[in-house]
C-alpha cells in the first residue's frame, strides 16, 4: 500500500483536496450559493501587511455603513457600476473603499461578507481594488458585545456554525487531515440573562467572531482600519492629531494582530471610547457644529491630504460636507435595520473631484458638475456646505 501510494503521487493529494471541496460546499451553502473565485496565490499568504496608503487613483468609490442589508447594499453596487445583475464585478480598475459597519442591525450579515470577498478576488483579477474598513460594530462584535444583533442576525450564525461543524466532521474522517478543532471550546452552554432560544446563536457568534474566530479571521482580519488614498483619508468614526502621531500603519498591524487573536481578547485602547478612530463624532454629528479645529489638525500632520472621509453617523440629508469641504460624511442608513434611507455612494475622479451618486428621485440634473461656493481652485467639490447636493443620478 505504502509503495502503491509512493508511485501514485496523486493520493498524497486526495487529503487536501477534499478539504478544499468540503470548505466549497460550506461556503456555497452559507453564502447564498456563491462560488469564491480562486484567490491570487502571490496575495494569498496567511498574514499580510494592511493596506494603509495608496496612490491617487483614476475612479474612487467610497460607500458607507451597510448593516446587514444585503439587498440594498447591492443597490450601492450597482449604483456606481461596480456589479451588474448577476453580482459580478463590472467596476474594471476602480478602487472602493468599503468604510466598516457591515454587521449588525440586519439578517444577512455573514452572505455580505461573503459577496464582498467575492468582489475582492473578482477586482483583483481586473486591476482595481476593493478594500473594506473596520467599524465600531466590527470591533464590538469581536468583543462579543452583540447588543445590535438582530434575532435573523444569529440564526444566521447558528446556521453557519452548523454547516461549520458538519464540513469539520467531514475533514475529520479523512486519514492525512489534521484533526479541526472545537468550534465552541471555552465558550459556556447557556447564559443566565437571555432567553435560551438565543442561546445557540449566540454561542456560534461568539465562535465566529471572537479572536481568531473562523469569521474573523478570514473575513476582518485582513480590513483596514485608517486608510490614505491620494489626498483622502478614511476612517470610520475619526481621526484625531494623537491617532496619526501613534502612526496609521500600526493602528493597521496591531488591530489585524487583534483580531487574529495574537494580542487578546480586548481591543486596542484607540477603539474604545467616543474619542476612538471608530467611535469619534467629533465631525460627523449632524446636530451639533463640526470641531473643524481638531479636523485641521489631524489632517495638517497627514502631508498631501485634503479632506476626512467617515461613516459612522447617519446623515439623514444624504452625503454631505462641512469644514470648507474637508469633512465628508457618507453613511446614509441604508439599511433596513437603521434609517432606511435611499443609497449613496460617493466618487472621487482622478482630477480630485467629487460626486454624489444618488438613488433619490428629487435630484434630476444628471452629468451637471457644480463648484462649492467656497472653493480656491478650480477643482471644487460637489458638496457645498450644509446646502442641497447638486449630484448625478443613476437608476
Amino acid at each position: 500500500m505504502k509503495e502503491t501510494e509512493h508511485k501514485n503521487p496523486l493520493c498524497k493529494n486526495v487529503p487536501s483536496l477534499l478539504s478544499s471541496f468540503v470548505d466549497t460546499f460550506v461556503d456555497f451553502t452559507v453564502s447564498g450559493g456563491l462560488f469564491l473565485p480562486n484567490p491570487d496565490p502571490k496575495t494569498s499568504q496567511n498574514v499580510r501587511e494592511p493596506t494603509t496608503r495608496l496612490p491617487r487613483v483614476d475612479r474612487l468609490i467610497a460607500i458607507g455603513d451597510l448593516h446587514g442589508d444585503l439587498e440594498k447594499s447591492k443597490q450601492a453596487l450597482r449604483l456606481a457600476g461596480l456589479i451588474n445583475g448577476s453580482d459580478q464585478w463590472t467596476g474594471g480598475t476602480a478602487t472602493v473603499v468599503q468604510i466598516g459597519d457591515v454587521l449588525d442591525r440586519g439578517d444577512d450579515e455573514i452572505k455580505i461578507l461573503y459577496l464582498l470577498e467575492k468582489l475582492k478576488r473578482e477586482a483583483e483579477k481586473s486591476g482595481g481594488k476593493f478594500i473594506t474598513m473596520n467599524g465600531n460594530h466590527e470591533i464590538m462584535n469581536i468583543e462579543a458585545d452583540f447588543r445590535y444583533a438582530t434575532e435573523m442576525g444569529l440564526k444566521e450564525f447558528e446556521d453557519w456554525a452548523n454547516w461549520y461543524c458538519i464540513g469539520n466532521k467531514m475533514k475529520s474522517l479523512c486519514v492525512g487531515l489534521e484533526k479541526p478543532k472545537d468550534l465552541f471550546s471555552g465558550i459556556p452552554l447557556a447564559f443566565k440573562s437571555m432567553a435560551k432560544e438565543y442561546h445557540n446563536g449566540v454561542r456560534a457568534r461568539i465562535a465566529a467572531l471572537r479572536p481568531d474566530g473562523p469569521i474573523a479571521r478570514r473575513f476582518l482580519s485582513e480590513n483596514t482600519t485608517v486608510l490614505v488614498v491620494g489626498d483622502s483619508v478614511f476612517v470610520h468614526g475619526g481621526l484625531l492629531k494623537q491617532h496619526v502621531e501613534y502612526g496609521l500603519e500600526r493602528i493597521n498591524r496591531e488591530v489585524r494582530d487583534w483580531i487574529n487573536g495574537l494580542m487578546g481578547k480586548s481591543a486596542p485602547g484607540y477603539c474604545k471610547g467616543r474619542h476612538a478612530v471608530v467611535w469619534l463624532r467629533k465631525f460627523s454629528d449632524e446636530e451639533k457644529k463640526c470641531d473643524c479645529s481638531a479636523l485641521e489638525h489631524a489632517l495638517a500632520t497627514l502631508p498631501g491630504v485634503k479632506r476626512m472621509i467617515m461613516g459612522h453617523t447617519i446623515q439623514q440629508k444624504g452625503i454631505n460636507a462641512v469644514c470648507d469641504n474637508r469633512a465628508i460624511r457618507i453613511d446614509v442608513g441604508l439599511s433596513r435595520g437603521c434609517y432606511d434611507g435611499l443609497p449613496e455612494v460617493l466618487e472621487i475622479n482622478g482630477n480630485s473631484e467629487l460626486l454624489v451618486l444618488t438613488a433619490n428621485p428629487l435630484y434630476q440634473n444628471k452629468n451637471k458638475v457644480y463648484l462649492a461656493p467656497d472653493s480656491k481652485e478650480g477643482l471644487g467639490l460637489l458638496l457645498p456646505d450644509y446646502e442641497p447636493k447638486q449630484v448625478e443620478v443613476k437608476a
